[in-house]
């Protein structure tokens, strides 16, 4: 075995498990390479449960670890996945928010796990990398949105929604 020079690690309760299989199901380039059993007694479990689960998401090297409740995810880290239609936005938005998790603003939503992600289609990235009066439409709109609405920003990227 390989260890990655640099992973992320996810601190969980005790479903490191049941989320890497569940991010290994829904994202392409994604699965789970070794799940680690505790050898012994520790603060977060018993010896023979599962401690580590090394996994994959979207190609990026993945840790996860059954730390117990003392660790909470927040805003600050998150996945962001880069979508190029409506299509795969909608089906990775609706694969995380409809198997327990929750909406945001602005593209932003939240795994059971209380793992933040970015469902971010392209356009958008792209509207926010021209800059200008461009980049001023495409944000206006996104604020407007929970789930990103990609006509709407490419309608608002090339001005189309402006008032007469």
């Amino acid at each position: 075995m390989t260890v990655p020079n640099n992973r992320i690690c996810l601190m969980l309760n005790k479903d490191a498990e049941a989320a890497a299989n569940f991010y290994a199901e829904t994202f392409p380039n994604s699965s789970v390479e070794s799940v680690q059993h505790s050898p012994s007694d520790n603060p977060s479990g018993s010896a023979g449960e599962v401690l580590v689960v090394e996994f994959t998401v979207l190609g990026i090297p993945c840790i996860g670890v059954n730390g117990g409740p003392n660790f909470q995810h927040g805003e600050a880290f998150s996945f962001q996945v880069a979508t190029d239609t409506q299509e795969e936005t909608d089906m990775y938005w609706n694969a995380i928010v409809g198997n327990g998790g929750e909406e945001s603003m602005c593209g932003w939503c939240k795994d059971k796990w209380g793992v933040s992600g970015q469902i971010t289609p392209r356009t958008l990235t792209e509207a926010m990398a021209a800059g200008g009066a461009e980049a001023k439409r495409a944000f206006e709109a996104m604020m407007q949105m929970k789930k990103i609405d990609v006509a709407a920003i490419d309608a608002a990227r090339k001005g189309e929604n402006e008032p007469a």
